[in-house]
């Protein structure tokens, strides 16, 4: 394993600026390839000793030297962070730590939400891996990259079923894990080797359709709520069991999506999770109910909530006030829809309302429709 050579080099391209002056650089080598890093300090020629690579005849001379050498340093500092983690450093490591000005000790949680801050991803996603790192840092606070291994994704995972978490939401946890292990690995902090997800299997439940019987729908409906936080958390998943909205499209609501067409109300919007354009019509669905809650509140407010896992706590407050011993999340709004549809005899309709297909949209028909039957 070879090491990187360090050395400060002046007017590296032989050419003086306007002002008669040149940059100093670090030279970076390993296996006959070089890459410059810049050190943002200027000079003139006659301040540059070439024999001893230093700033002199200057009169900030022993601060520029400090300056360069100290710079050396923490370049010196990344790559003993690499070994330390068990990762051979390279020139394109060490450029992209200086480019992302990564802190030499960082830890996987700070990594971690650096990463969720600059990625790409929905907004809920965001907020989704954040809750993960937050417990991560619950369970193992300063948690090295190195110490991400079989043994701990087991430890995490028992952490997990002890305060009291479902099959599926440790599995949500560990994947969203999964996810952050793999983007570390992408760039440079944890070595492809020790990939600690390669014989961990994620255990997970498969799911049923939950859904509102019209009796529980009632009562929070008439549930008196007075603290306003939750008040407005019920209103919003009224709303959107009244619509069928997903969380996430709720979320994305501004007064742009109401729309009207001769003379009524409607909501037009894109779906987040499918790409397709819907247009409901607020006065026929629930006998307008939608647009009572609708009318007592400003849209932008009434849209921001926050994260779907900290709302899906308020509602579980919300279902034990109501008593309902059901485990009340946003995902079961549009089953408990159905009750209330099924007048209604063209499928494509239901897939409009709803679900993601036809084949789903069927398959919910027939399962609320053996509910109803059985009650009866």
């Amino acid at each position: 394993m070879e090491k990187i050579r360090y050395r400060l080099v002046y007017n590296r391209k032989n050419q003086l600026n306007k002002q008669g002056t040149a940059l100093v650089q670090v030279e970076a080598s390993l296996n006959q390839r070089k890459i410059y890093f810049k050190t943002n300090i200027y000079l003139r020629p006659e301040h540059w000793d070439k024999q001893i690579a230093q700033v002199c005849n200057h009169p900030q001379a022993n601060d520029l030297n400090s300056m360069l050498f100290e710079f050396m340093l923490h370049l010196q500092s990344i790559e003993l962070s690499l070994w330390k983690r068990g990762i051979q450093p390279t020139l394109a490591l060490l450029r992209d730590a200086i480019k992302n000005n990564t802190p030499v000790n960082v830890t996987f949680p700070i990594f971690a939400k650096e990463y969720v801050k600059h990625s790409d991803r929905r907004q809920s996603t965001k907020d989704n891996l954040i809750t993960t790192i937050n417990v991560l840092q619950e369970f193992r606070p300063g948690l090295d990259f190195k110490d991400i291994t079989y043994t701990f994704l087991k430890d995490f995972e028992t952490y997990l079923r002890e305060k009291g978490n479902g099959v599926n939401t440790v599995a949500k946890h560990l994947r969203q894990l999964r996810t952050l292990v793999n983007e570390a690995i992408n760039q440079g902090y944890i070595h492809a080797d020790a990939y600690p997800f390669r014989k961990f299997k994620i255990k997970q439940e498969r799911g049923r359709h939950e859904f509102l019987t019209p009796d529980e729908l009632r009562k929070l409906e008439n549930l008196e709520v007075h603290d306003q936080k939750l008040r407005h958390v019920l209103d919003a998943f009224l709303f959107c069991c009244y619509v069928g909205l997903r969380f996430s499209d709720f979320c994305q609501l501004t007064p742009a999506n109401f729309i009207r067409v001769n003379g009524k109300r409607w909501l037009h919007f894109k779906s987040i999770k499918t790409g397709i354009e819907l247009r409901l019509p607020l006065h026929l669905l629930f006998e307008g109910k939608a647009l009572t809650i609708l009318d007592c509140y400003n849209i932008e407010e009434f849209a921001i909530l926050g994260c779907n896992s900290d709302v899906n706590k308020y509602l579980a407050q919300i279902a034990e006030m109501a008593r309902i011993k059901k485990h009340i999340t946003y995902h079961m709004r549009s089953h408990s829809k159905f009750f209330y549809l099924l007048n209604i005899s063209e499928l494509s309709i239901l897939k409009n309302v709803t679900a993601n297909d036809l084949e789903t949209s069927y398959i919910l028909f027939l399962s609320q429709l053996c509910n109803i039957q059985r009650t009866l």
